[in-house]
């Protein structure tokens, strides 16, 4: 095992914590922190960073085989045979695809995996391939797809483009007062919108030299395909509106001067082509990217351009290659994965694990974005950038959420040598809050709900309003950098503090808009009360104890999946127990006090209980949230850091005799 020769044996060393108490430490506690520590450790990148997979369902690796197929590119038969073998293990027990581990259908997922394993050579014979045309079919057919699926049949010719929500690229035009403005809507629209409006005027055919095609999957003939209906989250009369004009928008379409349809045809490309990022890709996400190189393709950009090169580059190296099988991933996630990690190793004590934090928070300090003004600049004009990225480089998106946590984990590493960087920080992190007091994860103010009635917008996430998870991280940050800054209730901390206290739901815990959910959501307000002073007596954080222990499950962790989004949620409903959803209500607990109580040392016993021979937890369960109800994320790293932070601060507060661990914003 690394970095044994620097440890003496572990079930009698005396550390140093944080209350300034020496403390012999149980066998079992120890080696699990020990054997955790270990393979972390191992996994360290040689530049000093930590990344691991970011898996998403199956939509991401059937759009990358349908990308292909629609550029017409050479078919890698190994490459596709495995996909096909990893969307072959991912189909449900009913027949279609999921949007989360074991899940209940989805529509557009399903019809998607169908297309691309039936693309890839699976006949539609095939006992899977039978199963799964038979559950779309029962659910209502290719019909029931969503706006972004649509278009995909549409692009190869398999619906008609009546049957796609009308947004005319004249949009790119519009100034920014009008009520629908690129700039008024959230980064991943504005990246994933700006190329498909291209994409709908131009409306290009896919080459799809293997004439594929999936009209069996439609109850009624796809030409006679009409709009989709009005989504469960949209209010009858916002969409009947919008569908209104929407219809006159159809009728003024062929009436568009041609003079002013290129107009708009460059000023989106100029948009997208000045958001490229290299081999990053647009706003360094995957539907974004793809877009971008169907753009680049519909107007004719040559293959071997730069911009191309670059562009489709961004997409290959997304995949995730196990041998027996492939897949796609939505995005990178290495500044997330490598600031977290660093909370976890620092909170372990260990001169090893702090050497490895010091070497991963070093290779943080550069990505740093401190020239680029980002799309965020458009609300706020002259706040300095300051932010980091979720990804390697995504200089226009940086967001809050990542710079709140590198800048904690900076902080309490080294508040002298990072001092510059967690200043610039602070400072950017102040000027994103909304006047409401909460914050965005990448845009301020980005609140104009009426937006998500649109008819394209029937996923509901056209937007990036202020949420508790993301807001409970500012405040934890500002109160960690400021001790007391909570106080002053006009201050943006105050501020921050009163509108995470309004938000609390009835039941005292938090909604989590960025993981699964509820339990994500109430670890990170407890974090954030906690570190504002607010102990187990006080009544929200009394509420939020209460409620954590009363869903802990009988085996002793915690755990939640993505239904508890579902727009009828009338309650808690338990999921089987997962390492980081455990972690998560261990960590909040503690947070505010709670460490010596029976709950939580039954989630203590649990991850002990539950970790494998090479010191790692399984989780195969979607714990993080891109869009509720619509995109759910599997983060390979979160069994990694979070059951490791979560026992070495048990370790930390039972041996150094404080009941929390005070000015910690994490």
């Amino acid at each position: 095992m690394r970095y044994r020769a620097e440890w003496p044996r572990m079930d009698r060393m005396r550390l140093p914590l944080g209350a300034g108490r020496d403390v012999a430490v149980e066998p079992p506690l120890g080696q699990a922190i020990e054997a955790a520590l270990d393979a972390v450790l191992s996994e360290q990148r040689a530049d000093g960073h930590w990344v691991y997979e970011l898996e998403a369902d199956a939509t991401i690796p059937a759009e990358y085989v349908l990308l292909l197929h629609y550029l017409g590119e050479p078919a890698d038969a190994e490459l596709e045979s495995k996909i096909a073998r990893y969307l072959r293990r991912t189909q449900g027990a009913h027949g279609g695809w999921p949007l989360f581990h074991d899940g209940g259908y989805d529509p557009s997922a399903s019809v998607k995996a169908y297309f691309a394993l039936k693309m890839i050579g699976d006949p539609p014979d095939a006992p899977h391939m039978a199963r799964a045309r038979a559950a779309i079919l029962a659910h209502g057919g290719a019909e029931r797809s969503n706006v972004f699926t649509r278009m995909l049949l549409a692009l190869y010719g398999e619906v008609p483009w009546d049957a796609v929500p009308a947004m005319p690229v004249e949009i790119a035009l519009l100034p920014g007062w009008f009520p629908f403005h690129i700039a008024k809507v959230s980064y991943w629209t504005r990246t994933v919108m700006v190329p498909l409006l291209v994409l709908g005027s131009l409306r290009p055919r896919a080459r799809n030299p293997r004439a594929v095609g999936v009209a069996e999957l439609f109850v009624a003939p796809p030409s006679r395909m009409g709009l989709a209906p009005r989504a469960p989250h949209q209010g009858r009369l916002w969409f009947a509106f919008f569908r209104a004009v929407e219809a006159q928008l159809r009728r003024l379409e062929p009436r568009v001067p041609a003079r002013l349809r290129r107009r708009a045809i460059e000023e989106a490309a100029a948009f997208v082509r000045a958001r490229l990022n290299g081999e990053h890709g647009l706003g360094a996400i995957f539907p974004a990217m793809v877009n971008a190189v169907q753009m680049l393709d519909v107007l004719g950009v040559p293959r071997d351009h730069p911009e191309n090169i670059a562009a489709r580059r961004a997409i290959d190296r997304l995949l995730v290659d196990r041998g027996d099988e492939a897949y796609c991933q939505p995005c990178f996630s290495p500044v997330w994965d490598t600031a977290l990690m660093c909370h976890a190793l620092i909170e372990t004590g260990l001169p090893a694990a702090r050497d490895a934090a010091m070497r991963g928070l070093d290779w943080l300090l550069p990505l740093q974005i401190l020239e680029r003004d980002g799309d965020w600049g458009l609300r706020r004009p002259g706040l300095r950038p300051g932010g980091w990225a979720f990804q390697y480089e995504n200089a226009y998106y940086p967001d809050v959420d990542d710079t709140a946590v590198v800048a904690m984990a900076m902080h309490r590493a080294d508040p002298v040598r990072y001092a510059a960087a967690v200043a610039r920080a602070q400072e950017w992190v102040v000027g994103m809050q909304s006047r409401c007091g909460g914050w965005g994860a990448f845009e301020a103010d980005n609140t104009q709900r009426y937006l998500n009635n649109i008819p394209f917008a029937d996923h509901g996430a056209l937007l990036d309003p202020p949420t508790a998870d993301v807001s409970a991280r500012c405040l934890s940050m500002l109160a960690q950098l400021a001790p007391g800054a909570p106080a002053g209730r006009g201050a943006p901390a105050g501020r921050a503090l009163s509108w995470l206290l309004r938000n609390q739901e009835k039941d005292g815990s938090w909604y989590g808009r960025w993981g699964v959910n509820y339990i994500y959501g109430t670890w990170s307000a407890l974090c954030a009360l906690g570190v504002c002073g607010l102990e187990t007596q006080a009544r929200p954080v009394a509420r939020a104890v209460a409620w954590l222990t009363a869903i802990q499950n009988p085996d002793g962790g915690w755990g939640e999946d993505g239904d508890s989004y579902r727009l009828d949620y009338d309650g808690w409903r338990p999921a089987p127990s997962t390492p980081s959803q455990t972690a998560w209500a261990l960590l909040g607990l503690m947070a505010v006090g709670a460490a010596d109580t029976p709950a939580v040392r039954r989630g203590i016993a649990w991850l002990i209980d539950g970790q494998r021979g090479d010191g790692l937890w399984d989780e195969p369960q979607h714990t993080a949230t891109g869009f509720e109800r619509v995109f759910y994320l599997r983060y390979h790293g979160y069994a990694r850091y979070f059951p490791l932070w979560a026992l070495a601060r048990y370790r930390n507060l039972r041996g150094g005799g404080a009941h929390r661990l005070a000015g910690l914003g994490m």
